[in-house]
């Protein structure tokens, strides 16, 4: 397959990843100026994962909470979002929500992942489940929170900023699968 290419040593916007060390980005943004980024995306993850329909998604991100996560509240729904755009903080959300039904609170946890992610390596959409599923025991982006991350998934931020990488070239050059 041939790969876009870009244009030489333009300078192109890396919105992904804002934060990251200057040496990660300009490593990342030589890449794109050479016309190598999408096959050493390709070369690291040559294939997406299979799970394509809301009922696959549900029955995978169940698997993970309960390997990981038994004692923790139960979910009531794991979908594919079209609404959810793959912007710098969002690649998938979560939400508890809580009503009051008969008298009692009924509380129900669902997480939405972007449809975007339908067509990732399978790493990628386990660390996007990975980081939802962490919100259960912590709502924060700390340490804990963190920490729970890299023991359901001991690769977290490797494939965090992998996934990032992954935008960035989704951003400039479209789909890579």
């Amino acid at each position: 397959m041939l790969l876009p290419q870009p244009l030489p040593h333009r300078m192109q916007p890396l919105k992904h990843l804002t934060g990251y060390p200057v040496a990660i980005t300009e490593e990342i943004q030589q890449l794109i100026n050479r016309g190598e980024l999408g096959a050493l995306l390709l070369k690291k993850h040559p294939v997406p994962h299979n799970i394509k329909t809301d009922k696959a998604l549900y029955a995978y991100g169940i698997t993970l909470k309960n390997t990981f996560l038994r004692q923790s509240q139960p979910i009531s729904k794991i979908v594919y979002d079209d609404k959810i755009q793959a912007v710098q903080h969002a690649l998938g959300t979560h939400s508890f929500i809580s009503r009051i039904q008969g008298g009692q609170l009924k509380a129900k946890n669902e997480i939405k992942v972007a449809s975007i992610f339908k067509q990732v390596p399978q790493a990628f959409l386990t660390m996007i489940l990975v980081h939802e599923l962490a919100h259960l025991k912590e709502k924060a982006h700390n340490k804990a929170f963190y920490q729970l991350c890299t023991y359901m998934q001991p690769a977290y931020h490797h494939y965090e900023l992998e996934l990032r990488v992954y935008l960035t070239y989704v951003d400039l050059f479209g789909k890579l699968y």
